[in-house]
């Protein structure tokens, strides 16, 4: 049995018992043994974060329309080898919303506030969509402090995204001045709308569609989604201007096979000097759950302490 194989049976099987669990804010998880929920403060916001697993920290940051919940088919494989620590951002899944700061500079200040409290001074981090645009900075500005990064499915802004904008109109919807999205968007509206994100999947039946469903049937998870999208033209600039604090430490650059297979490699390689470039097959914009096995094996190979020959050629990427 090959080892994205062997990681597709485990996958599976910890994703049919964990799909409909509504998962607590604290104390033990549901959806693995091992995981805790917890809670902490940071500067504006009190931010929620499922840990599990010893070793190195490994953090990972969810993407918009989602919450942590996007990592469970990867998280117990990672916890092997790693401290797995998934936050929900700012303002969005169980974290509470700060008033202001949603520029990914900030953010990522905030997100690294979170992990030295938790006593990890040193990381590596996994990116998805709005999570990517915040690893970036948090590896830029402290680069003493961040091993390796890995983005999924998100150019930068600055380099690339904004080229996405006439792709889809949620881009202009949710940067749309307040309060245009939040009184155009009510809490029945949630499924149409997220139900049409979720489209942009190669395998939406692998997404748990109605999580993300109750996450943002509240208008304030909402106004934070549309928080972070209203601050792109500031991470845009912020980005150009430090362009040339290129980043040093590897970064696993992956796109979809049915999204944007290189081009977030492309993005990368204006900012950054060792850009490994991945394309997760039978995926589109949501790998975690699309591809959980394929993303947890080049995870590892990517995030280990040593170097170990890919097994097979789409993994080729991934090694170290």
């Amino acid at each position: 049995m090959s080892a994205v194989a062997a990681l597709a049976l485990c996958a599976g099987t910890a994703g049919a018992s964990t799909a409909a669990v509504e998962e607590p804010v604290t104390g033990p998880a549901l959806f693995a043994r091992g995981f805790t929920h917890g809670q902490v403060a940071v500067q504006g916001s009190i931010l929620h974060y499922v840990r599990g697993g010893s070793g190195p920290a490994l953090v990972l940051l969810h993407g918009w329309p989602e919450t942590w919940q996007m990592w469970r088919g990867a998280m117990p494989e990672l916890a092997r080898d790693h401290t797995v620590i998934a936050f929900d951002l700012p303002g969005l899944g169980a974290s509470t919303a700060p008033a202001s700061g949603y520029d990914k500079v900030t953010t990522a200040e905030r997100l690294r506030e979170a992990v030295i409290k938790l006593g990890f001074r040193q990381v590596q981090i996994l990116g998805h969509d709005q999570g990517v645009l915040i690893a970036y900075p948090w590896a830029r500005d402290h680069p003493g402090e961040v091993t390796r990064i890995g983005v999924l499915e998100s150019p930068l802004s600055g380099f690339g995204l904004e080229d996405l904008y006439g792709l889809s109109w949620h881009f202009r919807f949710n940067m749309s001045p307040a309060p245009i999205p939040e009184t155009i968007m009510d809490d029945d509206d949630v499924p149409t709308y997220l139900g049409m994100m979720f489209t942009f999947s190669h395998r939406p039946e692998n997404i748990d569609k109605e999580v993300y469903y109750r996450a943002y049937r509240d208008p304030a998870k909402r106004h934070a989604g549309y928080e972070y999208y209203r601050a792109f033209a500031a991470d845009a600039e912020n980005n150009r201007q430090n362009a040339s604090r290129r980043l040093a430490m590897p970064v696993l650059a992956m796109g979809g096979q049915y999204s944007f297979g290189p081009g977030v490699a492309d993005s990368f390689r204006q900012v950054a000097d060792d850009v490994h470039t991945v394309v997760a097959p039978d995926a589109g914009h949501f790998i975690p759950e699309e591809n959980a096995p394929f993303l947890t094996a080049c995870a590892k190979l990517f995030f280990a302490a040593t170097a170990t020959p890919a097994p097979s050629t789409d993994l080729a990427g991934c090694a170290r």
